[in-house]
C-alpha cells in the first residue's frame, strides 16, 4: 500500500473534499506566496483538497498575486478588515472539506505536516482539532500548545513556572492539550459547526483558546501533533509599529476569556497575577545592559487595566472608516467597558 493511501477518500456525492487549506492573509503578500508554495510542495498526491485564501482587505497586491498564480485557489477578498476569529469562522463555513487546516499567511508547512494532522484526527474520532508543532525561522521549536487558562495557570505563571506547568508542546508523541495555536491547526468541520465556530468578540488572541475550550465543553478534545511541523514567521511580532496595539489586544483577549469561562472574580485575580511576571522582567531590564523595560511596563499596565488603550480592533476600524471616507471616532474613555 502506498504511504499516503490511507489519506484517499471514498467517492463523495456532496461535492466536498477531504481537506480544505484555509488561509487568512492581512497584508503579507510575499509571506502568502511562500505559504501557498509550501502547500503545493508538501500536499500528498492522494489527498483530495482545496485551497481558500481570505484576503483581509490588504492593499499590497495580495489579491492580484493570488489571481496571477494560475492555481485553483478560491479567493475571498474582503473590502473591510475584520478580526481573526471572524475570518476563520467565515473560512470554516465556506470550506467544502471534512477537515479544515487553518493557516496564517506567515506559516510554511514542512513536508508531511498536513498528512500527519489528518492521520491524527482520523485515528481519534473524539478529537475536534489538532495543532502542528511550530518552528521559528531558524528551525527551533516554539511553544504552541498549553493548558487552558484559569486561576491555576495564572498562579503558575506568577511563580515563573509557566514553561514547566502550563506549556504542553513537549515530547515526541501526539498528546491531548488544552488548546493549540491556530496559526497551523486542523479542525474537524462538523465539530466547529456544532459549537458555532469561533467567537467573533475575540478580535485576535485567545480566540482559539476559547474555541478549544468550547470544543472540550461539547465533548471534543484538542491534540498537539509534534510530527506535523510548520515554520511560523510571526509577521505580527515583527511589526514594530503595531507592537503596543498587539499588547493591548493580547491582554483584552486573555481577560475576556477568563471572564467568559471563569467569572469576574477570577478575571480580576488573573489581572494581578498576569501583571507580576512582566513587572519582574521590567525590573530585571533596568539592571541589564541593552535591555529596555518600557515594553514590559506596557504589559503591566495592560494586564491590570486590559480595557484601556487602543488595540488592533481600533486600528482596523479606523482603517475601514478611512476607506469609506468617514471620520474616525474618538475612543471611548476607558476603552470597552467591562
Amino acid at each position: 500500500m502506498p504511504a499516503d493511501a490511507s489519506l484517499r477518500p471514498a467517492e463523495r456525492e456532496d461535492g466536498g473534499v477531504r481537506l480544505s487549506f484555509c488561509i487568512v492573509n492581512t497584508g503579507g503578500r510575499e509571506l502568502l506566496r511562500a505559504c501557498l508554495d509550501s502547500i503545493a510542495r508538501t500536499t500528498p498526491d492522494g489527498l483530495e483538497h482545496e485551497t481558500i485564501v481570505l484576503d483581509n482587505a490588504s492593499d499590497d497586491g495580495s489579491v492580484e498575486l493570488v489571481r496571477s498564480l494560475g492555481r485553483e485557489i478560491r479567493l475571498i477578498a474582503l473590502s473591510e478588515r475584520a478580526g481573526k476569529a471572524e475570518n476563520d469562522s467565515r473560512l470554516l463555513e465556506t470550506a467544502r472539506g471534512e477537515l479544515c487546516l487553518l493557516l496564517n499567511e506567515d506559516v510554511e508547512l514542512c513536508p508531511g505536516a498536513a498528512a500527519e494532522l489528518v492521520r491524527a484526527l482520523d485515528a481519534d474520532a473524539s478529537a475536534g482539532a489538532a495543532g502542528a508543532q511550530l518552528l521559528d525561522p531558524s528551525g527551533h521549536p516554539q511553544p504552541c500548545a498549553w493548558r487552558l487558562p484559569g486561576l491555576g495557570t495564572s498562579l503558575a505563571s506568577a511563580l515563573l513556572l509557566h514553561r514547566r506547568l502550563v506549556v504542553q508542546s513537549r515530547g515526541a508523541a501526539t498528546r491531548r492539550v488544552g488548546w493549540a495555536q491556530s496559526s497551523a491547526m486542523l479542525v474537524r468541520r462538523s465539530a466547529a459547526q456544532a459549537v458555532g465556530y469561533l467567537d467573533p468578540t475575540f478580535f485576535v488572541y485567545s480566540d482559539e483558546t476559547d474555541f478549544c475550550r468550547r470544543l472540550g465543553d461539547a465533548g471534543w478534545h484538542t491534540l498537539w501533533v509534534p510530527r506535523a511541523r510548520a515554520v511560523h514567521r510571526e509577521q505580527l511580532a515583527t511589526d514594530a509599529a503595531a507592537a503596543e496595539r498587539r499588547i493591548v489586544e493580547f491582554h483584552r483577549g486573555r481577560d475576556r476569556y477568563l471572564r467568559k469561562h471563569h467569572g469576574r472574580a477570577v478575571a480580576v485575580l488573573g489581572r494581578v497575577l498576569g501583571a507580576w511576571p512582566y513587572l519582574l522582567r521590567a525590573l530585571a531590564a533596568t539592571a541589564l545592559p541593552g535591555h529596555d523595560p518600557r515594553r514590559y511596563l506596557v504589559h503591566v499596565r495592560q494586564a491590570l487595566r486590559p480595557w484601556r488603550g487602543l488595540g488592533l480592533r481600533e486600528a482596523a476600524e479606523d482603517r475601514n472608516r478611512a476607506r469609506r471616507g468617514t471620520r474616525s471616532r474618538a475612543p471611548r474613555p476607558g476603552g470597552e467597558r467591562r
